[in-house]
């Protein structure tokens, strides 16, 4: 008998260390939901670390690397298409592009009067520039996905939401500024930005600076068009990582999970 109760008080604590263990493997998968609201946000934050981690030694490296390229190659597609419809950045509040400089202030100063109308009309040119330009500025992008390293790869799966975003904009955001200004330009031309601007100089007595305000309004539609786009090319590869959903190929699921 007393062997018995032995064997018996052996199972049952193996059955328990089983039942723990099978538990802090879901834990680090899906995340604790037992705690309080300010709890789960760190907790969900470790367990995903963790799970990052371990899928990250069961790959291989040409692996993680491929992946981290094919999710910044659908992110960048998916935001090309989003940003070159109608209104891609005008109509959108947290990437419109404002006028730069002294048109900014020019229009901010006759908007009081109701008199901005032939600024608000640039503006919203500049806007629409940048949507025309958004697909071949989304697969400047994807071009320069190349400068990813094997090595960076592994870091970058285990950083940040928006590691591989950051990581990228601050390796090529200066070489692609350089080659979307062309786009830029073109764009500017075809939408009647430059035209309207003249009208503007014309109209509030500015035309001795046409020149040097074409120059920013270009600068400006370069750069704040990068804003955008990096902006939400680095939501997507938070939804990459974070929404199973989001994981469309096999590829990205063994790297990201789910």
């Amino acid at each position: 008998m007393k062997y018995l109760m032995i064997a018996g008080l052996t199972i049952c604590a193996a059955q328990s260390a089983s039942a723990q263990s099978a538990q802090d493997i879901f834990n680090n998968i899906f995340g604790s939901r037992s705690n309080s609201s300010s709890e789960d946000t760190t907790t969900t934050t470790s367990n995903t670390s963790n799970t990052t981690g371990n899928i990250a030694s069961a790959l291989s490296s040409s692996e993680i690397d491929s992946g981290l390229r094919q999710a910044l190659t659908i992110g960048a597609q998916a935001v090309g298409e989003q940003l070159s419809v109608r209104n891609g950045y005008f109509g959108d509040d947290a990437i419109r592009i404002p006028l730069p400089g002294r048109l900014g202030e020019l229009q901010s100063q006759m908007s009081r009067f109701g008199l901005s109308g032939p600024l608000d009309e640039l503006q919203e040119s500049l806007n629409h520039a940048a949507e025309d330009a958004a697909p071949q500025a989304a697969d400047l992008v994807v071009d320069a996905v190349q400068s990813i390293t094997i090595q960076d790869a592994v870091q970058l799966l285990n950083g940040g939401d928006t590691a591989a975003t950051d990581y990228l904009r601050g390796r090529t955001e200066g070489d692609l500024a350089l080659l979307v200004e062309p786009y830029m330009r073109s764009a500017l031309e075809s939408s009647g930005a430059f035209s309207t601007l003249d009208s503007v100089t014309s109209r509030y007595g500015l035309s001795a600076l046409s020149a040097d305000l074409q120059e920013q309004l270009i600068a400006s539609a370069v750069e704040e068009g990068l804003d955008g786009l990096f902006f939400y090319l680095a939501k997507e590869e938070q939804d990459i990582r974070n929404n199973p959903v989001e994981r469309t190929t096999d590829l990205l699921r063994r790297v990201f999970g789910g």
